[in-house]
């Protein structure tokens, strides 16, 4: 019996009796957002197709850029899943407000899989100073920041002359939009069950494998039905996943293109003092909200 649920299921219990909570964040000032969608073309990074994940729903279209970097056996589970027609049609059986959305189970009941075998759990990964990470914050001899679009936590660079490998631990953090995987009791059981943060839910940092992020739908996200009772479940009339794709799978022309905001650029870094200035002492990183601009490939031109 698949368990996923149920663990989630316990969380979101706790949380209605205090003990864990869902964190509500602010984004950018306006003057911020602004400054930075008048960004210089080259402060903006375009998520590479193979990293992009189209998910089509019956209230509108999600766009998730995977990240193989932090989780690389979960994202290329999800590409084998989206190119193998997998998520076509299936519901969002577990939808908690203020806290996320599930889907990926087959059964629509919290205990279907896909029929490949439980991935080994990828809480955390390494990282040298090859990864593209922008630090934002230095809590407590540690770095928070982003590694492209994902909110991220990890050792200081410094750290890394002291380590066999040359690299420290970092782990993603579950802000609204980031991807997380479901799973059984065990750590090495996610499969195909998968879930979308509505809200900030740090509890879950470390526990559950962290492999994207929304970088744009997180009010499609927001707006799916939502179940019934601590659970969850969404009994009668859940939303669906109408198709699921792999950006680089779909025919260039109309394939969706996403610019984002380049975390590494002197933008973001403007944007991201501006945010920490407006919060003050309740700044987090899930604060910081990334702009994005999507757009439609064209059909090629010129001789």
């Amino acid at each position: 019996m698949r368990r996923a649920t149920a663990i989630l299921g316990g969380l979101a219990a706790l949380a209605g009796a205090g003990l864990v909570q869902a964190q509500e964040v602010g984004g950018p000032p306006p003057a911020a957002a602004s400054q930075a969608m008048a960004a210089a073309v080259t402060d903006w990074r375009t998520v590479p197709a193979a990293n992009l994940l189209v998910i089509d729903t019956n209230r509108g279209r999600i766009l998730i850029e995977m990240a193989p970097e932090v989780a690389p056996g979960h994202v290329e589970r999800i590409r084998l899943l989206a190119r193998a027609g997998f998520f076509d049609g299936l519901t969002w059986h577990r939808v908690i407000d203020w806290f996320m959305a599930q889907t990926g189970d087959p059964l629509g009941n919290g205990e279907g899989q896909s029929p490949y075998p439980d991935l080994s759990a990828e809480f955390t990964f390494r990282r040298d100073a090859s990864v593209p990470f922008t630090a934002v914050a230095a809590p407590a001899g540690a770095l928070v920041g982003f590694l492209h679009s994902l909110p991220v936590q990890t050792q200081p660079d410094v750290a890394m002359s002291l380590t066999a490998d040359g690299k420290v631990h970092g782990w993603g953090l579950y802000c609204p939009g980031v991807a997380g995987m479901a799973r059984d009791e065990g750590n090495d059981t996610a499969n195909s069950q998968f879930f979308l943060m509505r809200q900030a839910y740090p509890a879950l940092d470390k526990r559950y494998t962290v492999w994207g992020t929304v970088v744009s739908g997180l009010d499609v996200v927001r707006a799916l039905k939502s179940g019934a009772g601590d659970n969850g479940m969404v009994t009668a009339d859940p939303d669906r996943m109408t198709r699921v794709r792999v950006a680089a799978d779909l025919p260039e022309v109309g394939r969706p293109v996403v610019r984002v905001l380049d975390t590494e650029s002197a933008a973001f870094r403007t944007l991201a003092d501006q945010v920490r200035q407006s919060r003050g002492a309740d700044f987090s990183v899930c604060d910081i909200t990334l702009p994005v601009e999507v757009s439609q490939a064209q059909v090629p031109t010129g001789g």
